[in-house]
């Protein structure tokens, strides 16, 4: 029976004992060493140690030709050998696809690769890294992983296979909606440090913007805060009756008015805060968080502060020069009897969101009622 033998790349060629006497010939041209019948020999016999199988892997048959070669008269033929079979190593690693892609990176020169993700700037160092694994995971995931068949019409284009860097790997999740509902009210830990609830909105925001980098690190796709105005609603209150506390400590006239204004300032300040900590952090894979904060529904005054901060927040944009802001995506919901129509308690709101979605392009419109 005559084997097939698995080449590197994966594909079945049949054996031919020809090829493993041209390579020992050239390894003897290299030695000077004038010997054919010798290289026919070792070629024979080798050929007949790989008879009577269905496969042999190219590995095994140049590993079984070195050892022949280095049992037998012309050790500078052997060394020859290996050397060359080192070089033509070498060589093919060069032309590989995983080597040409890695190249790319390194030289700055693959722009598909440096552009693929508009959420990733390929300069900074963590990014880098970041692409660099990804070549690697999906090379390892093309010859290790995955169906031929499945990486062979990924290479057509017959279909895409997503995530090809991540999610053939490891249990990650590809998005996640977060709790922060539970979080905030309960408290958790992250890292080395026990979070308590926050007693303030601009506490609630920065923990919150903590909360996105972490998930955001440990997973490859979106995250999602759905109903942030009603969650966040209640570090509103607490922020209202701290300033309370203070007018009435230091006897300000109008104590109410101070506290509304006071809450009202610091809840359009901290999502301000938290628009631009998504906006400059980077996470553990190098970008920016994917972060999408679903609001409209709440009707508390809370909840509509914090839906009207949101917005003109958006509307204001980023620095000097008043940049769109990428993320977080917003998505306003829209319900029949709370901000659809005039008349409705949140009509004025959702009058803001359109002018924020005809300036900022955000936020997205979701209608609640079929």
């Amino acid at each position: 029976m005559t084997p097939h033998v698995m080449k590197r790349d994966g594909c079945k060629v049949p054996f031919k004992s020809e090829r493993i006497k041209e390579a020992i010939l050239r390894a003897a041209k290299a030695a000077e060493v004038d010997d054919a019948d010798y290289c026919a020999t070792v070629a024979a016999v080798v050929s007949e140690q790989m008879q009577g199988r269905n496969q042999v892997d190219i590995n095994e048959i140049q590993t079984a030709v070195e050892n022949q070669l280095m049992s037998g008269p012309y050790k500078q033929l052997a060394r020859a050998y290996i050397e060359y079979r080192h070089d033509r190593d070498i060589e093919r690693e060069k032309r590989g696809r995983l080597n040409q892609e890695i190249r790319g990176l390194v030289e700055q020169t693959n722009a598909s690769l440096l552009n693929e993700n508009a959420n990733k700037d390929s300069k900074v160092i963590p990014t880098q890294r970041d692409l660099l694994a990804g070549i690697v995971a999906k090379h390892y995931a093309r010859q290790h992983l995955l169906p031929r068949d499945v990486v062979q019409a990924h290479e057509r284009g017959d279909i895409h296979y997503h995530d090809l860097d991540y999610s053939p790997f490891f249990p990650m999740f590809n998005c996640m909606l977060i709790d922060l509902k539970g979080m905030l009210t309960q408290g958790f830990k992250m890292g080395n440090a026990e979070i308590e609830p926050p007693k303030s909105i601009s506490t609630a925001t920065a923990v919150t913007a903590q909360i996105i980098a972490q998930v955001a690190s440990h997973i490859y796709g979106g995250t999602t805060i759905n109903r942030i105005d009603e969650v966040l609603a209640p570090f509103v209150t607490a922020s209202y009756n701290k300033h309370r506390k203070t007018a009435e400590e230091w006897n300000i006239p109008d104590a109410e008015g101070y506290a509304n204004s006071r809450t009202i300032k610091e809840c359009y300040d901290a999502f301000q805060s938290l628009e631009y900590e998504v906006n400059t952090l980077h996470t553990a894979n190098g970008q920016t968080p994917f972060v999408t904060f679903g609001f409209g529904l709440g009707t508390s005054w809370e909840s509509r502060l914090i839906q009207e901060s949101i917005l003109r927040n958006r509307i204001a944009g980023l620095g000097k020069n008043r940049k769109t802001a990428v993320f977080p995506k917003l998505v306003f919901a829209i319900r029949d009897g709370l901000n659809h129509k005039k008349g409705d308690p949140n009509y004025d709101i959702k009058q803001l969101a359109l002018e924020c979605a005809s300036k900022r392009m955000y936020p997205d419109i979701l209608n609640y009622d079929q």
